[in-house]
């Protein structure tokens, strides 16, 4: 009789056909799953939220479009403080780059010393108009002093030195 090598017995299941363990292909295959997704645009973002809002998010992502309404309904509730250069400045000690626009509105009638109307760029005026008609009921709450230029006084002894204007100072 031919000498013969020992039969393996084989196990049951699917055959084995990538030499790699099985934890090394499933971390390949979701290092795969992020560079698409990366290349796609998107990341995982993890919240923490109420069981029921929960299950009415996954429900909504399901639904043609949730996406875009979603983004607007962001645009709409956060402010990017780059894009604003008067409230960019008005941000000068806050890391974050993004603010809620309740925030913003509540920045701009506190400081509102500090702004510059003649300067401001048309897409910051939409934005205070847009924030005050949302919270402010179209009026932006600010202290007239903060509207007006200061008034300058007279020193007593220039007065006394230069000859009386009929203008007002």
């Amino acid at each position: 009789m031919p000498n013969r090598a020992p039969v393996k017995k084989r196990k049951p299941g699917r055959p084995r056909v990538n030499p790699l363990p099985r934890m090394e292909q499933l971390r390949v295959a979701k290092r795969a799953q992020r560079q698409r997704d990366r290349a796609a645009g998107l990341a995982l973002c993890q919240v923490k939220l109420p069981t029921n809002t929960a299950e009415l998010l996954r429900s909504a992502m399901a639904i043609p479009g949730f996406d875009a309404e979603l983004e607007k309904f962001l645009g709409d509730a956060v402010v990017k403080v780059r894009d604003f250069p008067t409230l960019q400045l008005l941000c000068w000690n806050r890391v974050d780059p993004f603010i809620t626009d309740r925030d913003a509105f509540g920045l701009y009638e506190r400081n509102w010393r500090f702004v510059d109307t003649k300067n401001m760029p048309d897409l910051e005026r939409n934005l205070i108009r847009r924030l005050a008609d949302r919270y402010g009921h179209g009026v932006v709450n600010v202290q007239l002093s903060a509207l007006r230029a200061p008034r300058r006084r007279r020193n007593s002894c220039a007065q006394a030195l230069t000859p009386k204007s009929r203008h007002a100072v």
